[in-house]
């Protein structure tokens, strides 16, 4: 809508032509299911709730979208997986302690310590930054499972 009202952003709301209520924004990529297919309006709902639409630039659309409830706690799961992997390297890294070690560290763990910092150039990144950083992280994923579940 931002194009269309030249540069302003607006809200736009669609009532559904049925119940009256409101309609969710489940993007362009969306291809609605059979009217009667409870099941999958169901599962729709359950993606909604979590965050997963169909929204994409264009180019090569939404990304994956699990087509079922087993499907998507699978898919949070593996997600949970990472993120606790990621815990593992932050309990135990070893924080630089002095400037060769500190380049070492930048070299062997920019990745690593990129998704922590945008500063990780200049400020050492310590290792208790990166255990918070996932445990907020792992929360949300318990949550968007709870959601699910």
């Amino acid at each position: 809508m931002v194009d269309i009202k030249k540069g302003k952003a607006s809200v736009f709301e669609a009532k559904c032509p049925q119940c009256g209520e409101f309609m969710a924004n489940m993007g362009l990529d969306f291809e609605s299911p059979k009217k009667d297919d409870v099941k999958m309006w169901e599962h729709i709902k359950s993606l909604f709730s979590v965050g997963l639409t169909f929204h994409s630039c264009g180019c090569s659309g939404p990304g994956y979208i699990p087509n079922s409830k087993e499907k998507l706690v699978e898919y949070f799961e593996g997600i949970k997986k990472t993120y606790f992997k990621n815990m593992d390297f932050w309990r135990t890294r070893i924080e630089p302690t002095n400037k060769q070690e500190r380049e070492r560290d930048l070299n062997k763990n920019w990745h690593k310590l990129s998704s922590i910092s945008p500063k990780y150039k200049k400020e050492i990144v310590t290792n208790q930054e990166g255990l918070d950083y996932w445990h907020v992280k792992i929360k949300q994923i318990e949550e968007k499972l709870n959601l699910i579940k």
